[in-house]
């Protein structure tokens, strides 16, 4: 008995429900992602090859531009801390600052750079005022190295817990500068800090390659 030969049919799927729910993703990722504020700091890192990453946790930020300037900050995701800071300076230096004036050290991306003298003044400016002010650098000569005092309110913030010192210094940045930042950390009895750099090289496999490698293949401060 011969067989019999069944029709075949084409298969039909209907990708309209896919195409909304990629659609609906979409627009949730675009609605919710944060993105990364540009820095008010230009800063150009010298390159340098290394093998480890180091964690962006309870970190606390010198900086220093191609001028000399030096300038000081808290990270964001430490508010108690950099509230504390900021009255231990207050405190320590008679500065009488307002619970204003304090609130805006404590604003999101908020740095300082000029000396004690000029602080009270410049915590009082509106944020569009801060980011157009000129500064001139904290003071980190041998004469009045004023990093001492926020290096010491720092790390009194950070008892008990593990403070990152992260340095990040433009490529172009004078020496004296740097020197005067070692020497705030050394009066501290601070000996272990980490310079951010630009990485160029990494070898494969290591940790900071892998971390650049899912980050699109951009350089990563190490």
């Amino acid at each position: 008995m011969p067989k019999v030969k069944v029709p075949r049919k084409s298969t039909s799927v209907d990708m309209t429900a896919m195409c909304d729910v990629a659609f609906l993703l979409l627009s949730f990722f675009i609605l919710t992602t944060k993105f990364k504020a540009p820095d008010q700091l230009q800063v150009t890192t010298p390159k340098s090859v290394s093998t480890k990453a180091v964690e962006a946790k309870n970190v606390v930020l010198v900086t220093m531009d191609k001028e000399g300037k030096v300038y000081f900050s808290v990270a964001d995701e430490n508010p108690d801390e950099k509230a504390e800071v900021i009255d231990l300076v207050d405190q320590s230096k008679a500065l009488s600052l307002t619970a204003q004036e304090k609130a805006a050290f404590r604003r999101t991306g908020a740095f300082i750079g000029v000396p004690f003298s000029k602080l009270k003044s410049y915590l009082g400016l509106t944020p569009d005022q801060a980011k157009n002010y000129k500064a001139e650098g904290i003071p980190v000569d041998s004469a009045n190295n004023e990093m001492v005092e926020w290096v010491r309110a720092a790390a009194t913030a950070f008892q008990g817990k593990k403070m990152t010192l992260l340095v990040k210094g433009d490529n172009d940045a004078k020496y004296p500068s740097f020197k005067g930042v070692i020497d705030a950390l050394k009066k501290n009895e601070i000996f272990k800090f980490s310079m951010i750099t630009d990485p160029e090289g990494v070898p494969p496999g290591t940790e900071l390659y892998k971390k650049n490698q899912a980050s699109g293949g951009k350089a990563t401060d190490e």
